[in-house]
């Protein structure tokens, strides 16, 4: 008589972004800036540098842009806090205006989806091996939704309403397809 057994597969572990709190359709979310992580012009983040910051100027007082531009305000910030990543935040775009409007719609089809920091540099030193430039104190200005962010992964990672499942979906698939 023959046995048969059976074998479990070992279960995997796989982690994948995901929207925990719910997001208005006028709202996002994303990393305006990461640490450690050097950006196109040779500048790396250090961990601690918004701090200061953060505390003298509250998320409303930090101007929400479009592509760095002071004329075109879209929106404001509801929360920019760092976290072990980078510089978390959430926005509310002001849909009564136009351009906020046209952001949103690209934001939600990923057309547009880059963020970027507007600053100024406060203490900083350089690395003569590397001639990277850490940023240790950044007194933060303003943060832009922009086309091309100067650090590649300073990204919009969900949008509120429909586009958020849609956004959610797709960041899953790439993470699937890199492994």
């Amino acid at each position: 008589m023959t046995l048969i057994r059976s074998r479990r597969r070992p279960m995997a572990r796989r982690d994948t972004p995901a929207c925990l709190d719910d997001l208005a359709t006028d709202e996002f979310e994303g990393y305006a800036s990461l640490f450690n992580v050097p950006d196109s012009s040779g500048d790396v983040v250090a961990r601690g540098a918004f701090a200061a910051s953060l505390r003298r100027r509250p998320p409303e007082k930090v101007r929400m842009l479009y592509q760095h531009s002071a004329v075109e305000p879209i929106g404001v910030w509801e929360e920019i806090r760092e976290d072990s990543r980078g510089l978390y935040v959430r926005g509310r775009l002001v849909l009564d205006v136009m351009r906020a409007r046209d952001v949103r719609a690209l934001i939600a089809e990923g057309a547009l989806n880059g963020l970027s920091i507007g600053f100024r540099t406060v203490r900083a030193r350089r690395d003569a091996g590397t001639g990277l430039r850490t940023l240790t104190e950044i007194e933060l200005w303003e943060i832009s939704v922009v086309t091309f962010p100067l650090l590649a992964g300073s990204l919009v990672t969900a949008v509120g309403g429909d586009a958020t499942a849609h956004h959610i979906r797709n960041a899953t698939k790439r993470i699937a397809n890199r492994e």
